[in-house]
């Protein structure tokens, strides 16, 4: 006999022995909720809440069942079937006769963080409209508080939000490697994340192709290795892939096990993703184009799709929706109501293996159901989440916002250091000359090459030419505490009303401050005031501040109720109504995604850096350039 059979053989004694009798496992939560709810189906113990009646979607199927009953203790389901053949008691019941009833919505790729609110406030915002949960795709708020990041997006579930959010861990922390916020994520800090909680599920949207798709790129480790600790704790690999319609690419990036895309716009490039396993992320801007060419392509298994909001304001979501919204969408584009459901809830929880949890309405998941009058319109009368009437209406919040005492580190994260002064924007030209050369840029330019072009020099310094649409902008570290400003010339957009400009916090990915102006003293300004707000917008107008947006939870966000924030950004977009703008008329609110450094972006105005004091640089190859000559 072997060493390795003896060793077997007299473990095989000792249990038979009983040795091993008394090494029990102290049973978990998860589990003991899992006993309540068996007793509660076998009608053993009461429920504390049934709701009768209601036509259910039965997700798993895509059928619609008849007069069902829905039997719930605490937070979860016990029990679901024919009305009135649940053996057991309840507390209270709704009755749901004439309603139909489809799984509470669940976001597969969202950055809460863009509808300005804290957790707890969005649950008071999306709720009513039926979002119950949320994959959060956290490299916003990680480009600023860094280790913090699974506590922040917890602290409102755990103080009883009924919003449940999978956070997905930012891979952009740092976006670029010629970027630094506070955040540096590699193997350890993706480790870690993923051991601290179980609701921790992915590692956001891979942003950085050319990191992953290059040996030899500055980045090319550090995504890897992050990549590879999501694989070692097994979780799900997000993945961004902007710009890539070329088979060659989207094969490469199937390859590189990036399992999803939320960047689809056009409907060949969804096709082709999908039919290499690449689980679609779909906006409503997509929607019309794809849904009728993946109807016309015959799929009819939709299992690799999902619908999703990823960026949206408040205002915007008071006035389009939530995911209902998203989900009423899918429906005017073709797809089957019962499959659009699906989009919205069942196969976005199964793509992150919480389907156990959420997404359908089932015995052991949260009890969260909507509640319609009309399928196929999304019109919503009631949502239950948690195991409680949550919504009513579409709008209505029936529940207590969560009371989050929020750190130290969430709030005080704008570090700029100093006063900036209007100096800090101006760019002075080689002495002597009455022109110069620049550089320019446009918003959501992907080129391989910046635009150039001559503007003339007054006192040494250049000047913005608004006649011709050119401004300046700027980007201001928010970091650490030296003040540093980076700056040139962009065209197509920007204020014409004299003595102008607009800045803000929210700066996708990176999250420093950005400025947009005509007038260096106007910038200033705007500058100090988003700094005095602790974050967020700050428009001037006529060298005086007209509006303000305070978001003073890492200068993305705001604790405070959906109304008084809803109102501010309203307030903002009509004070810039009254101005005068390069182009589109009215506030530029596109400028916070302007510089982004993910693919397919090229070169890009990022904070100064060592060895790049203008902050100029192809952030594909790290090549750097003047931005006067």
């Amino acid at each position: 006999m072997t060493t390795r059979l003896r060793a077997f053989a007299a473990l095989a004694g000792l249990c038979a022995a009983g040795a091993l009798a008394d090494a029990e496992i102290e049973l978990s939560q998860e589990i003991a909720t899992r006993q309540d709810l068996v007793q509660t189906a076998l009608g053993r113990e009461p429920a504390d809440l049934l709701i009768k009646g209601p036509t259910v979607l039965n997700v798993f199927t895509g059928v619609w069942l008849p007069k069902q009953d829905i039997v719930i203790r605490g937070e979860r389901i016990a029990w679901t079937g024919d009305s009135g053949t649940w053996p057991g008691k309840a507390a209270k019941t709704i009755d749901a006769s004439g309603e139909w009833a489809v799984p509470g919505f669940g976001e597969s790729h969202k950055h809460i963080e863009s509808s300005y609110l804290t957790p707890e406030y969005e649950a008071q915002l999306v709720i009513p409209r039926g979002n119950t949960w949320t994959v959060e795709g956290s490299h916003e708020v990680s480009n600023v508080v860094g280790e913090h990041n699974v506590d922040f997006w917890l602290a409102a579930e755990n103080a009883g939000s009924p919003l449940k959010i999978f956070p997905a861990i930012g891979s952009a922390t740092p976006p670029t490697v010629y970027e630094l916020g506070g955040g540096y994520y590699g193997y350890n800090e993706m480790r870690d994340f993923l051991q601290q909680d179980l609701r921790v599920v992915a590692l956001g949207e891979v942003m950085d192709w050319p990191s992953v798709s290059n040996r030899d790129a500055p980045g090319n480790q550090r995504i890897w290795e992050m990549i590879q600790a999501t694989w070692d704790k097994r979780g799900v690999v997000e993945g961004h892939g902007s710009g890539m319609t070329k088979v060659d690419d989207i094969n490469a990036f199937a390859a590189a096990g990036l399992s999803s895309d939320h960047e689809v716009r056009l409907a060949e490039e969804g096709l082709e993703k999908v039919r290499r396993g690449i689980f679609l992320e779909v906006r409503t801007g997509a929607m019309p184009l794809l849904f009728p060419k993946l109807l016309e392509a015959g799929i009819t298994d939709w299992s690799s799709i999902s619908v999703t909001t990823d960026d949206r304001d408040v205002a915007a979501t008071e006035q389009l929706g939530s995911m209902d919204y998203n989900i009423r969408m899918a429906i005017e584009s073709g797809v089957p109501v019962e499959i659009a459901y699906q989009l919205g809830s069942y196969n976005t929880a199964r793509h992150f293996n919480i389907d156990h949890l959420v997404g359908s309405i089932a015995p052991g998941r949260y009890a969260d159901v909507v509640l319609l009058d009309d399928p196929k319109s999304v019109s919503i009368t009631r949502v239950v989440a948690n195991g409680k009437l949550a919504g009513k209406g579409g709008t209505e919040y029936l529940l207590p916002v969560a009371k989050i005492d929020y750190p130290d580190w969430a709030y005080n994260t704008i570090n700029i250091g100093r006063e900036i002064v209007a100096d800090d924007f101006a760019i002075v030209a080689p002495e002597g000359r009455d022109t110069v050369n620049v550089a320019l840029m446009e918003p959501f330019v992907f080129g391989p090459k910046f635009f150039e072009d001559t503007l003339p020099v007054v006192d040494g310094v250049v000047h913005a030419d608004t006649a011709r649409s050119i401004s300046k902008v700027a980007v201001v570290d928010r970091y650490h505490g030296k003040g540093a400003v980076s700056k040139m010339f962009w065209r197509g957009v920007g204020p014409l009303t004299p003595g102008s400009a607009l800045a803000s916090s929210q700066m996708h990915d990176i999250h420093n401050v950005w400025a947009l102006g005509n007038d260096d003293a106007a910038m200033a300004l705007a500058v100090n005031t988003v700094a005095k707000l602790g974050g967020g917008w700050a428009l001037v107008s006529g060298g005086k501040v007209v509006a303000t947006v305070t978001l003073d939870i890492a200068g993305l966000m705001t604790a405070r109720p959906v109304a008084e924030v809803g109102a501010e950004v309203e307030a903002m977009f009509a004070a810039a109504d009254q101005m005068e703008w390069i182009g589109a008329p009215g506030l530029p609110d596109r400028m916070r995604f302007a510089f982004l450094t993910a693919t397919p972006w090229t070169w890009q105005l990022v904070a100064p850096y060592e060895g790049n004091p203008g902050g100029f640089v192809d952030v594909t190859s790290g090549e750097t350039h003047p931005v006067v000559w």
